[in-house]
């Protein structure tokens, strides 16, 4: 679900017969649910629209979703395998990654 720049993931729980969510992509926490998907989806729209007044409320900036930086720990040796074969190829590091991701 997309809504104001927010990703929502579902999940429906069998036993008690509800879809629940969370807001996917920030630290902060923002969760919704419904027992169909009208309700499911105006419970998403209220509670991004409910994060978003707290922010204003609280004078603080909201979070936004995927960024497009990523931090990424690997092992020394990857990251000089990957550097030389960037470096082969004529493009930045950032781009030979970004390359094998899309490929």
């Amino acid at each position: 679900m997309k809504y104001k720049g927010y990703e929502g993931l579902v999940s429906f729980d069998e036993d008690a017969k509800i879809f629940y969510g969370e807001v996917v992509g920030i630290k902060d926490v923002i969760t919704f649910q419904g027992t169909s998907v009208n309700e499911l989806e105006k419970a998403f729209h209220d509670s991004v629209n409910d994060y978003l007044a707290w922010c204003k409320e609280r004078g603080e900036k909201p979070e936004k979703t995927f960024s497009g930086n990523l931090r990424l720990r690997i092992p020394t040796n990857l990251h000089a395998h990957l550097t030389i074969e960037a470096a082969r190829k004529g493009i930045s590091l950032n781009q030979f990654i970004t390359n094998k991701l899309q490929s």
